[in-house]
């Protein structure tokens, strides 16, 4: 087995890092104070070919890998996870379906703008009784001689409000009296009259990330706006949440990464009874924990991540991945702000975001509880 990244993937790595450092840390903590959507930053990472690294240069992606684009967000949330969330949604959730699922006219029409990141995606599955139970979909389509009428609501949805957002592809039900348990996924255009983007949420972290519920009221899209075939939808969000997975885990690992970055840099400058409290017995424990807690979910996060890659299974280890990661995350967050004492419950220190931007970790892209179902059904429970 071997572990070296190889150069294009560790050159990516340092220049990731190298922004994130120079570009994204110096404002972090004003974007989630005043709750302002990093544009200028998106900006910058869509004209380095960030916003579209998995996805082939000939659709006007990067040409890059799975584990480049999993190295990528785990860089961005070492500093932010606002920042990280909107190149891991628009990626994983707004472009991966219309790039695996999206007919040639779709992808001609949709893919430049968002591998450039000129447009955002969204993906709209949530519903206030289809969330776990992401089969339980209310939202309905109805084909008629104008197309799609659309009706329903979506919750907890990322990128859809922006002023570069460009469409969320949502899950709606499409059959009708005779089937009524067929899903499928429409496109959704901004802009399309009787769809509207709902008021952002006041939200516990992630507050320069743009998070709102959508509701379509005789929203009318054309029938090409269907992705893939009809009736295909539950089958087509199961692979994309398994791809968003990734993703999630990458950000885990970058969370839980960055606390133990800032922990050890102030255990190391705050002095008491006459030394550094790095020096303590305490907080070297917790220092060693986090550290080696950490190289094992990168490990897992990037083997999944290289699975897919490869076009092997993924979805199991891409559950693990994203359920120690969670976990991981929130408990490196909690011994920073500890090993901080008081500053840590300061805004002014980063930990104190990064604690309040990690309980989510453990809820997107399926709950712990959904994961430990996932990993149990591949175990043959």
């Amino acid at each position: 087995m071997l572990f070296d990244l190889d150069d294009d993937t560790q050159a990516l790595q340092r220049t990731v890092r190298d922004f994130a450092v120079g570009e994204v840390a110096p404002v972090a903590e004003e974007l989630d104070r005043t709750k302002a959507f990093p544009y200028e930053l998106v900006r910058k990472m869509g004209d380095l070919g960030w916003m579209g690294i998995p996805f082939p240069e000939a659709v006007g992606g990067a040409g890059g890998t799975s584990l480049q684009y999993a190295i990528a967000v785990e860089e961005l949330t070492r500093i932010d996870s606002s920042v990280a969330i909107t190149m891991c949604a628009h990626t994983s959730l707004g472009t991966q379906p219309i790039y695996l699922f999206g007919s040639d006219e779709q992808k001609e029409r949709l893919l430049p703008d968002l591998c450039a990141g000129r447009k955002l995606g969204a993906f709209g599955l949530t519903e206030p009784e289809a969330g776990s139970d992401a089969g339980n979909v209310k939202t309905r389509a109805t084909l008629g001689d104008d197309g799609w009428t659309v009706d329903g609501a979506k919750q907890f949805i990322t990128n859809a409000g922006t002023e570069i957002s460009g469409h969320v592809a949502i899950t709606a039900r499409t059959g009708g009296p005779t089937h009524p348990g067929e899903i499928s996924n429409i496109i959704i255009e901004n802009g399309t009259a009787g769809y509207e983007q709902g008021t952002p949420y006041r939200k516990m972290g992630w507050n320069a990330s743009d998070t709102r519920p959508l509701s379509f009221d005789g929203c009318v899209v054309p029938e090409d706006n269907l992705l893939g075939p009809r009736g295909a939808g539950f089958k087509q969000f199961l692979h994309i949440l398994d791809i968003g997975r990734i993703g999630v885990a990458a950000m885990g690992v970058g969370l839980a990464q960055g606390a133990l970055d800032e922990a050890l840099k102030y255990a190391k400058e705050r002095k008491v009874f006459g030394q550094p409290i790095s020096k303590f017995q305490a907080i070297q424990g917790k220092l060693s924990d986090m550290a080696t807690e950490i190289e094992a979910a990168r490990l897992l996060t990037y083997k999944a991540a290289w699975l897919k890659d490869q076009g092997r299974s993924f979805s199991l280890t891409a559950a693990q991945a994203k359920l120690k990661t969670g976990r991981l995350a929130v408990k490196c967050s909690e011994e920073a702000v500890q090993i901080h004492g008081g500053y840590g419950f300061i805004e002014e220190y980063p930990v104190c975001r990064f604690y309040r931007d990690a309980k989510i970790l453990t809820i997107g892209e399926g709950t712990d509880e959904v994961q430990q179902m996932v990993i149990a059904r591949a175990l043959g429970a």
